[in-house]
């Protein structure tokens, strides 16, 4: 130690670069040893057949002194500390060796020597200190994460390519923290990655979570069904008023809709950067996992095996993504439908007179939301976007039929004027071959196409079917008296629940009739 010391304080003068004093140390014990092995244990033998022994324990115990003070007064991962604990394991290696080598002819083959030699556990202590870098570093994304998340706005027009930027930092900062994982200079990266990995794995779906947290789902934005009602011969005439109200009502929404123009972070524009957001982290998800396999098969524990494990790193955090653009994708189609769109479906179509409210304003103002959706959502998930605001649509359009309240009524002649604004509806979507796929369209509108004919149906034919398929529902206990079914909202031309509405909503003195005997429905709410 004298030695190491004094050539320490004589180098310093010169300022130059100088391996951390126990690494000296730890190569000048080991040629010590060697010297002791090759010099004087050959001789020192005749009085003591593990001399050999002896001396490399007494070393191991000196130098492990010295190791246990450095260690107890580690505060954090520098390379100076990982170039002392490797020296130290070398060390330990070539004591170890000498002890073996000069106990073969023993007794218990040098068992008793090794038992004086209690291992200095450099890798443990190497382990612990990148188990506690991993934490700091996790830590600090953590509090990236949520100070940025409150600062984020979601506004689309932030860059061209219409996602938060506070995705990129995000990204930027992972990809920073695995960088420096792999240029630490250690032999056990492979053994550690997981701990590295499943918690920015944590980190992300954290910051997923939030980004699509408050948007709502479909039930936040259907409205509640109101309570059934019959017609009367006079309900067109009442209905008439009730269309100039809910106009004038209409008209002041759609005003206020326009200026605000959704509701702050949570507007439309606000909920396409969200989704955006989403498709950007999930593909840059497998950029980083392949990168991370490129690090792992370059460094020091290269091992094939765990580096195709890797594939796998960031699974919770891509299959968040794949959830979180799907409910986002749902809950701005219905959005749009039920609530920025409302004025024009629910408070306006075929209220009054089927024939003077009709489905043309809600397509015009409709088609411009896809001319922005195409804009600006991004073009890997854009049909998804789409074809959901296509089945919100569809939906909004039997919820009218079937649920839309007392100024709403339908006599038999309203059957082909409703069939053709619901072919006006798909073909906005098909858009002359240049919209969604013609299938697409077609799988998603065989409900509407199936409920249509019940409202071309006679009333006596629908009345028969509907005291079919109770008696079927219900069974024997129909036979007394026609229990009401209840709203599954799983609409259907064989499901009495739909039946029934078809009948509540029919504008003729039969059905109205055989709702009131039959259940007193009263003719408005």
């Amino acid at each position: 130690m004298e030695k190491v010391k004094s050539s320490k304080r004589s180098s310093n003068k010169n300022q130059q670069n100088q391996l951390p004093f126990l690494s000296i140390l730890a190569q000048d014990v080991s040629t010590l040893a060697f010297s002791e092995k090759a010099i004087f244990s050959p001789i020192l033998k005749r009085w003591h057949p593990l001399s050999a022994g002896v001396a490399v324990a007494t070393l191991h115990s000196c130098y492990g002194n010295e190791l246990k003070q450095f260690v107890s007064s580690i505060g954090e991962l520098t390379p100076d500390i990982l170039q002392v604990l490797r020296a130290a394991e070398k060390l330990e290696k070539d004591l170890v060796q000498i002890a073996v080598e000069n106990s073969v002819d023993s007794e218990d083959g040098g068992k008793s020597i090794i038992r004086e030699m209690p291992p200095y556990e450099a890798e443990s202590v190497v382990s612990n200190l990148v188990k506690s870098w991993i934490k700091t570093r996790l830590d600090r994304l953590k509090e990236w994460v949520d100070r940025n998340l409150q600062q984020e706005v979601w506004d689309p027009r932030a860059n061209k390519e219409r996602f938060a930027p506070s995705s990129v930092e995000v990204l930027r900062i992972v990809d920073e923290a695995l960088e420096a994982f792999f240029l630490l200079p250690i032999s056990i990266h492979a053994a550690l990655l997981p701990d590295l990995t499943n918690g920015i794995d944590r980190c992300l779906q954290h910051y997923i979570s939030k980004a699509k947290s408050g948007c709502g789902t479909r039930s936040t934005f259907v409205p509640s069904m109101p309570a059934l009602t019959r017609c009367s011969s006079r309900s067109k005439v009442s209905g008439v008023f009730k269309k100039k109200e809910k106009f004038q009502k209409a008209q002041s929404r759609k005003s206020q809709v326009g200026t605000t123009n959704g509701n702050g972070s949570f507007g439309i524009p606000q909920l396409y950067c969200r989704i955006n957001t989403l498709q950007h982290i999930r593909t840059e998800l497998d950029v980083l996992a392949k990168r991370t396999i490129v690090h792992l098969r370059s460094s020091e524990s290269h091992n094939n095996n765990i580096a195709n494990g890797t594939g796998k790193a960031f699974e919770l955090s891509a299959a968040a993504c794949l959830e979180g653009i799907q409910q986002l994708c749902e809950a701005t189609a219905y959005k749009v439908i039920f609530q920025d769109l409302s004025h024009v479906l629910w408070d306006g179509l075929y209220v009054g007179e089927v024939s003077s409210s009709r489905i043309e304003p809600f397509l015009q103002e409709l088609e411009h939301y896809l001319e922005v959706l195409s804009l600006t959502v991004h073009d890997r998930v854009r049909t998804r976007v789409i074809t959901e605001v296509m089945k919100a649509s569809f939906d909004g359009f039997l919820l009218v039929l079937l649920a839309g309240g007392p100024a709403r009524a339908f006599s038999l002649q309203d059957y082909e004027t409703i069939a053709e604004d619901f072919k006006f509806l798909t073909d906005l979507f098909w858009s002359n071959g240049d919209g969604l796929p013609a299938d697409l369209i077609q799988k998603f509108s065989t409900t509407v196409k199936a409920i249509l004919p019940l409202f071309h149906t006679e009333t006596d034919s629908l009345i028969e079917q509907f005291k079919y398929m109770t008696a079927e529902s219900y069974g024997s206990s129909a036979k007394s008296k026609l229990p009401l079914p209840p709203t599954s909202g799983q609409w259907s031309p064989t499901e009495p629940n739909t039946l029934l509405r078809v009948l509540c909503y029919r504008s003729d003195e039969t059905a109205a009739k055989f709702l009131k005997k039959t259940y007193n429905l009263p003719k408005k709410l």
